[in-house]
């Protein structure tokens, strides 16, 4: 009744012809189911921000654990089901592309800023009016944060080894930071191509897991590491030196028809003419092999039919050639282009410019049982290299395959755009300080709405307090205290529970990370403001 009522009254006035009636109930209703269920996935990885984060344990399906405190991963293993929550898993795997560390850091932004959007959007400002806002925000944040940004050498290797060990500990794997971090610098240092230094493609790290000894025992490569065992069949060799490499993608076993068929022999004779066959050819194969002096093979998985026979492997081993089998197809590229060699894909095209050169082949037993195979000294050796990395048991050893991989990315960020910015929640209290007294200078709506996403940011120092069990609107406030005073780099020390100046604490982070973090964040939410209806499609 009270709608018709409402919608009859501006018919009455004839003077307000073009005024109608629209129901705009519903579509706050679903812009703040949206905020809401964008904010519940933004707590749920609020708790993992930080050096003293807690860690998730998620439980998959099919019953598999992982332990993580990596944002993207936590939010990728996560069902979501809600729509414009999906955004927030998506805001964390793009901020893992661009920057690959502060992946809890956007998400939580995001949450922050999402929840003075609700306080703006209650208080009767147009979305449009507070997504135009955001947009400037961002724009003025990224240029503060600029501004704040210590310019780096990529000689300087103490700088680069601090922010990686930065990024690493929030991680589980924190305690070996020491040594993980270093690593990470080193094999990114060797894959820079002079060329074209500020392109760091982090596939040509490659990262081997072996369970058993502890993550002490990682270590960086400068060569091959294989998680296999050389073949042992007939004692096949299992060292080489001056070893003569081939990649080889053809099958060293008798041919077989494509498909499935019988063939029916009848006489003995016959059979010894097939064996003898098969033995004439696998020799011919091995011949023209051993020929080129090649005497390492590494030899591709084959689905058709087996890669290597008993009988070949016992030829093999006595040509004293040492066999590698069942590489994945995935891995040659890789090989290939660390060995400096090119693959073969049929016994016609073998010859002995296709091969790679390397000092010495190894089988090494590791203390516990397990065996990998090394190539080191290779000869004009492309620009990659293997890290192999240890762990106790599988958790812990895929959680510091993600840690590594979060300290290469910095590391790659660092690179690409060569600035530092101080860690600790320092420059987001700047940017909350410098956007408040902007907002001041703005007029009508706008400065409000600044002011408000201003005080959003504080969210991360508050969080980073919070997690480490101190009292956070008590460190809030001194370090406001203490940025109005203009220090800049004072941040929370986790540590001490205390708030220093951050910089001489070796907390450092790349520029990229906090700018892309922003930027990200920022346009994540102006999305969910725009959405003002969900329609479904069946």
């Amino acid at each position: 009744m009270a709608s018709s009522a409402a919608v009859s009254a501006p018919r009455a006035a004839p003077s307000s012809k073009t005024e109608t009636f629209v129901d705009n109930k519903r579509k706050d209703d679903i812009r703040m189911a949206n905020i809401a269920a964008a904010q519940a996935v933004a707590n749920a990885v609020r708790t993992s921000l930080g050096p003293k984060g807690m860690d998730k344990m998620i439980s998959t399906a099919n019953g598999e654990v992982i332990i993580t405190n990596d944002g993207a991963t936590i939010l990728n293993k996560m069902e979501v089901l809600q729509p414009a929550a999906k955004f927030l898993v998506e805001l964390s795997k793009s901020q893992d592309v661009v920057a690959g560390d502060g992946t809890t850091t956007v998400v939580v932004i995001a949450g922050a800023l999402l929840k003075q959007c609700l306080s703006l959007l209650s208080a009767g400002i147009h979305p449009t009016v507070i997504s135009d806002s955001l947009h400037k925000v961002s724009t003025k944040a990224v240029e503060v944060l600029t501004a704040m940004a210590i310019p780096l050498e990529l000689t300087d290797r103490d700088s680069l080894v601090k922010s990686a060990s930065t990024a690493l500990n929030s991680k589980v794997v924190s305690q070996y930071s020491t040594l993980l971090a270093p690593l990470a610098v080193d094999s990114v240092l060797s894959v820079v191509d002079p060329a074209k230094p500020e392109v760091v493609d982090l596939r040509d790290i490659k990262i081997v897991k072996k369970l058993g000894g502890t993550v002490d025992d990682t270590e960086l490569v400068k060569g091959l590491v294989f998680d296999k065992k050389v073949s042992h069949a007939s004692g096949g060799l299992t060292r080489v030196e001056k070893a003569k490499i081939a990649v080889i993608q053809f099958q060293i076993s008798p041919p077989k028809t494509d498909i499935e068929q019988s063939i029916v022999v009848s006489d003995y004779t016959q059979m010894d003419r097939i064996l003898k066959e098969e033995r004439n050819y696998i020799l011919g194969m091995i011949k023209k092999i051993k020929a080129t002096g090649c005497n390492v093979l590494l030899i591709q998985k084959s689905i058709l039919r087996d890669a290597v026979t008993e009988l070949s492997l016992h030829y093999l081993a006595k040509a004293k050639i040492m066999v590698i089998k069942d590489v994945e197809r995935d891995e040659i590229e890789f090989i290939t282009k660390t060995l400096n060699c090119l693959p073969i894909a049929n016994i016609d095209h073998f010859r002995a410019e296709k091969l790679g050169f390397a000092d010495l082949v190894e089988e090494i037993s590791l203390g516990d049982g397990g065996k990998i195979v090394k190539i080191t000294g290779i000869q004009d050796m492309g620009r990659t290299t293997s890290v192999l990395v240890r762990g106790s048991n599988q958790l812990v050893l895929d959680e510091a395959e993600r840690s590594l991989h979060d300290a290469l990315c910095v590391v790659r960020c660092l690179v690409s755009k060569r600035f530092l910015i101080a860690g600790g929640g320092a420059p987001e209290i700047e940017l909350s300080r410098q956007l408040g007294a902007w907002a001041k200078v703005l007029q009508g709506m706008e400065g409000y709405c600044v002011r408000s996403f201003a005080e959003a940011l504080e969210v991360v120092p508050y969080t980073l307090a919070e997690n480490a069990g101190l009292n956070p609107i008590a460190i809030v406030t001194e370090l406001r205290n203490r940025h109005a005073q203009g220090e800049i780099n004072t941040g929370i020390n986790v540590r001490k529970g205390q708030i220093t100046n951050i910089l001489e604490e070796n907390v450092v982070q790349p520029l990229l990370v906090s700018t892309s973090a922003i930027s990200l964040a920022t346009e994540c939410v102006r999305m969910i403001l725009k959405i003002d209806d969900i329609v479904t499609v069946r």
